[in-house]
């Protein structure tokens, strides 16, 4: 069977592939007219974020049997044209998601104690104590929404914490020894740090929203290191400015491309982001939550394992 491999990842991905037998053909920089071209050759296809696999890419794969994303989602690839057609598609969220879980508790900590803040104003020659008084973990609700991979890791990391951790996700019963699963609603009437850990899809996108923000009982913390489209920013800015979320941490950005590389580039900035930028309550990142030295070994190893296990 032979392999095309779309974007570059930890070597052991293809050594190991190759001592299974499988025949490996790496194309980083073809166009994807000219990936296009020659897709039918091909038994398999490995990617990250390059491009979009569309129903037209996969119509011209007449020939593919599986395709791996080497990350958590499937969101660049149309599953139900590939799943109808017979393709099996595989991804990797346990490869990164104790990296998620310790950049997310990273983001809360930082937050709380104005580290970025505070480390800004000292790099300046700026001693100011009071203005950086923290505020402590320990107490608080921490709400997360979305209970798979990542949500759990996140809680793992909260036990050490006196804090009580609740969930809300659309699957039933999926409540652990981190984690109690509630309405939306409790969910809402009790938080003091709400944390994003869903995937892409219809229902997500917009998600958090003014109405949705106003429905929180308290003033809350947001962390998103799921996907940007969650977020609808300018409403983030507005609830930012009347101190209805006290603070954010942000990894991803509904300004982002598709890839991981290609990160928010324009001319012309929107107000929005432009106060996320500037705003001392604003913690940034550039989608780098399960972007770690450990998790591009953990989420190539994942691959090569589901590839083995289905094939072997």
């Amino acid at each position: 069977m032979k392999i095309l491999h779309l974007d570059t990842n930890h070597p052991i991905l293809i050594e190991q592939l190759n001592s299974l037998g499988f025949t490996n053909d790496e194309d980083y920089t073809s166009s994807k007219d000219e990936i296009l071209a020659k897709i039918n050759l091909y038994d398999g296809l490995i990617i990250r974020s390059r491009f979009s696999i569309d129903a037209s890419f996969l119509e011209k794969g007449k020939n593919l049997k599986f395709i791996g994303r080497v990350g958590a989602g499937l969101e660049n690839i149309d599953c139900n044209y590939a799943k109808n057609n017979g393709i099996t598609l595989i991804s990797a969220p346990e490869g990164n998601r104790n990296a998620v879980g310790e950049h997310t508790l990273g983001m809360l900590l930082s937050l709380f104690n104005k580290l970025n803040k505070a480390n800004g104003e000292v790099k300046k020659g700026q001693w100011l104590r009071e203005e950086n008084r923290g505020v402590e973990l320990d107490g608080k609700t921490i709400g997360l929404i979305g209970y798979g991979n990542m949500g759990k890791s996140f809680a793992k990391k909260l036990r050490g914490f006196d804090v009580e951790v609740l969930c809300y996700d659309l699957k039933a019963a999926v409540s652990d020894d981190c984690c109690k699963q509630v309405s939306l609603r409790e969910l809402q009437q009790k938080v003091d740090v709400l944390s994003l850990h869903t995937p892409q899809t219809e229902l997500t996108k917009n998600m958090v929203n003014t109405n949705f923000i106003e429905s929180f009982k308290k003033n809350f913390w947001l962390l998103n290191t799921a996907r940007g489209t969650s977020v609808v920013t300018k409403d983030l800015v507005i609830a930012l400015k009347s101190g209805k979320i006290l603070g954010a941490g942000l990894d991803v950005l509904e300004y982002e491309k598709t890839s991981f590389e290609n990160l928010f580039t324009n001319d012309k900035i929107p107000k929005a982001f432009q106060y996320l930028i500037n705003s001392n309550k604003v913690l940034l990142s550039p989608h780098v939550a399960g972007w770690t030295v450990e998790s591009e070994e953990k989420l190539a190893q994942t691959i090569v394992d589901k590839i083995k296990s289905h094939y072997y």
